[in-house]
């Protein structure tokens, strides 16, 4: 088992959370000089009826699939290849990243005196072809979210902190303050639950 696994996230907490156990990781993303276009955006699309249970569980697998073809692809090292998703959630209505500063404050404003559902994704591969082993475990926490002026909320998209994020905030950022009470798993909420994660690379056969 080699000592290193990579990371097909763009994230830069999901690489500092495992930088946290003591994972040594390399980045494993798309679109470098030469390599083939991949549709994100297509791969992020939630499916009629979807449930947001289901639509975190199948995506992070549709990013891990795009990850072993690119890791092939590119002739890398052989080593375990980890995945992971993060998606809001309040009642079924799924809240992925903001498109632009208006649609961050809409979310925002829905999420306010409102508590929702964090649910994080997080798969690992080891092996190719029919010898592959992939695992996946689901995180599910729940933040409150306190009462917010539409002051408060313009002022917090104006940071630029929400873009990029599923449900339009960063809770290890300025939206900690509008958060009385959570339920779970804080680094779930950050983007890659650490005793899952933990988990699932013992289980693979790799040190943590």
């Amino acid at each position: 088992m080699p000592d290193f696994i990579y990371l097909a996230s763009q994230s830069p907490r999901r690489r500092q959370l495992l930088e946290q156990l003591g994972v040594r990781n390399e980045l494993l993303l798309p679109n470098v000089d030469g390599d083939i276009a991949e549709d994100a955006e297509g791969i992020e699309a939630v499916l009629p009826g979807e449930s947001p249970d289901d639509y975190v569980a199948r995506v992070t697998g549709l990013k891990l699939d795009a990850a072993v073809a690119r890791c092939a692809r590119r002739g890398l090292p052989a080593a375990p290849i980890l995945c992971s998703d993060t998606t809001v959630a309040l009642g079924s209505t799924i809240y992925g990243k903001p498109d632009d500063a208006p649609h961050a404050q809409r979310m925002l404003a829905e999420l306010a005196g409102q508590t929702h559902r964090v649910l994080t994704a997080v798969a690992v591969q080891v092996g190719a072809g029919a010898g592959a082993q992939r695992l996946q475990a689901l995180s599910v926490s729940e933040v409150t979210f306190a009462p917010l002026t539409a002051e408060q909320i313009a002022a917090y998209v104006a940071t630029g902190e929400p873009m990029g994020k599923a449900g339009a905030y960063g809770i290890q950022g300025r939206a900690a303050a509008f958060i009385p009470v959570l339920h779970g798993s804080y680094s779930g909420i950050m983007g890659l639950p650490m005793f899952e994660t933990a988990q699932l690379l013992r289980a693979i056969g790799f040190s943590v």
